[in-house]
């Protein structure tokens, strides 16, 4: 019998610690990333759904916890200069190894991700909670799976281009704005063995994890993202190229 899928969801969490914006608790009360885990285990009762925050000890992200984690979901803002190099090189390599990796909203600008993709990963920005239409693309795509197009999100921060991102592997998501902004607002990478999703709507100001649609991508992202079951883990050394972990 196959094993639980094991999802683990990182949260910088310090909006949720400082109320800022103020009220964040009335509609994320466990924290954004209580939010994004509880979508999950409605959508995949089967899966193992854990969370983490960066206040945790080394930053809730040990050796022991990244080898045991299938798919990785990692939400930041403010606080990505204190997410310490060594956690982030651990992750990194991970992911290399072949654990998945969903980057949400204003991750665009972890450190893992930047250095996996390497570029800045800057974007146009304005936050006036305008209505996001997020087209479907390529409907063919796990990810895209009873996703309605357009997903309609009635407030949210605009994201926009140009997204300094390489070309990637597969555009799933387009998004456009009441300003006539678009947004390359889904797309996927392979980085070594991992696969890498990113999806965009999630903004601290507005209760975006608890729309449905919003959870049935991230639900389908974890399944896409999760390496085929019987493909071993080949964990590198990103310090050490010629050293390898099992």
């Amino acid at each position: 019998m196959s094993r639980s899928l094991r999802v683990l969801v990182w949260n910088e969490g310090v909006h949720e610690r400082d109320d800022n914006p103020p009220g964040i608790g009335e509609y994320y009360p466990d924290g954004i990333h209580g939010a994004i885990a509880a979508g999950l285990r409605r959508l995949l009762p089967d899966a193992e759904v854990g969370t983490a925050t960066l206040d945790d000890p080394e930053h809730g992200l040990t050796e022991e916890v990244l080898a045991r984690t299938d798919v990785l979901l990692w939400w930041g803002h403010i606080a990505h200069d204190q997410v310490d190099d060594a956690v982030e090189a651990r992750v990194r390599r991970h992911v290399l190894g072949g654990m998945g990796l969903l980057v949400l909203h204003s991750g665009h600008y972890a450190k893992v991700f930047t250095r996996l993709l390497g570029t800045t990963c800057s974007l146009a920005w304005r936050n006036d909670g305008q209505q996001e239409l997020v087209w479907t693309v390529k409907p063919t795509h796990p990810v895209a799976e009873g996703v309605p197009s357009p997903l309609v999100i009635p407030e949210q921060e605009m994201y926009g281009e140009l997204f300094d991102i390489p070309d990637p592997d597969d555009l799933v998501f387009i998004s456009s704005f009441a300003g006539g902004e678009v947004f390359r607002s889904g797309v996927t990478f392979t980085r070594g063995r991992g696969r890498i999703f990113y999806f965009s709507p999630g903004d601290q100001d507005y209760p975006v994890y608890h729309h449905e649609d919003v959870q049935r991508v991230l639900a389908n992202g974890v399944r896409w993202a999760a390496a085929p079951e019987g493909v071993d883990r080949a964990v590198p050394d990103v310090t050490n190229p010629g050293r390898t972990w099992r």
